[in-house]
């Protein structure tokens, strides 16, 4: 009996003493979820490496499990409210894959905007928190990071697009909103749907070609689903890009203790934005390579061509300075923010 009771009494003190440690000795598990594989860049070169990051600079107290290509359930539009809901602890996912949902976000993703991802997604975070965004249309998360990805291109399955008249009678994918209205300026047929879709609507012939970056060809393999891939002069602006976010569960964030706290923060911001930036800018050329290993033909579209494709989207500009400005903004105030910023950062 004695000796039961002093083993009570030894397993309360140590359950005591385990209650009274200090939060910073417990190890806490992120589960951080995407929609791309493991090969992707935005896995193999960002995702991994920031978890490794936060893990070593925590001293192996903050450690996470990734589950890329929608392991966790869910859809690529679901993924922002899977952070909201706790479902996963981190996303990262297209804003605009919500369309209308975070229009102010938009603005970065008008036509011929941006020349180089690293230099626009510091301007984005910026932009974002200049204009409180964050605590508006991403109150209910918190944001870890604002991107772009590099440069978008034309990847077209039975021919080239040399010019505007080219896009005619085409059915062409696009990942946002506001890509679809310039695609539909230019005289397509825009089909909007998440990057995971758009191999098998190529192969099926759902689609005549994508919009996409080099970086994420590779991953999906467009290079062996499609011939000619159309890009523009490279000293102009980009033809689009699309505006990412990389979030957390507020109510995770929150519960951390201070030390784990400043881990987030320190790999949180402008910096770390135009770091996953600049992974996008660096990728572009491995993953075009590929597609000149297979033989497939390019193009570029000149200088004087473009001239023509940007005044046939500069209406997109105004149209979205009058839906955000309905929506309560001062739709011409955010737009000279980005531009000034983009300016600022993205010479």
């Amino acid at each position: 009996m004695k000796s039961s009771a002093t083993s009570l009494r030894a397993m309360l003190a140590a359950f005591g003493l385990a209650a009274a440690l200090p939060a910073t000795a417990q190890e806490v598990i992120l589960k951080v979820h995407h929609f791309l594989p493991p090969p992707s860049t935005a896995h193999s070169k960002f995702i991994t490496p920031w978890c490794d990051k936060i893990n070593k600079e925590s001293a192996g107290k903050l450690k996470c499990q990734i589950y890329p290509a929608m392991q966790l359930g869910g859809t690529p539009p679901q993924l922002i409210d899977q952070a909201r809901d706790g479902i996963a602890d981190i996303v990262w996912t297209l804003p605009g894959y919500s369309a209308g949902r975070f229009p102010a976000a938009e603005v970065f993703e008008l036509p011929f905007s941006i020349r180089t991802a690293q230099g626009s997604s510091r301007a984005l975070w910026e932009y974002i928190h200049a204009n409180k965004l964050h605590t508006t249309e991403f109150k209910d998360v918190h944001p870890i990071a604002f991107h772009v990805h590099d440069k978008g291109h034309l990847h077209m399955a039975k021919k080239p697009i040399q010019t505007m008249d080219d896009f005619k009678g085409l059915k062409v994918r696009a990942p946002t909103r506001l890509t679809n209205k310039m695609l539909a300026s230019f005289g397509a047929t825009p089909v909007g749907m998440p990057v995971p879709q758009v191999p098998e609507a190529l192969s099926k012939g759902v689609i005549d070609g994508a919009v996409l970056p080099w970086e994420v060809v590779p991953a999906i393999k467009v290079q062996e689903l499609v011939k000619f891939h159309s890009e523009g002069d490279p000293a102009a602006r980009a033809l689009y890009t699309s505006v990412f976010i990389f979030a957390m569960n507020k109510a995770k964030y929150d519960a951390l203790p201070a030390d784990l706290k400043k881990v987030i923060d320190a790999n949180s911001g402008a910096a770390t934005s135009a770091w996953i930036g600049k992974v996008w800018d660096e990728s572009a050329t491995g993953a075009r390579k590929l597609a000149e290993d297979r033989k497939n033909q390019f193009n570029t579209i000149p200088a004087a061509e473009l001239k023509n494709w940007e005044a046939a989207a500069a209406p997109l500009a105004d149209e979205w300075v009058k839906e955000v400005s309905a929506r309560g903004h001062d739709g011409k105030a955010l737009l000279r923010s980005a531009r000034d910023l983009i300016n600022q950062h993205d010479r």
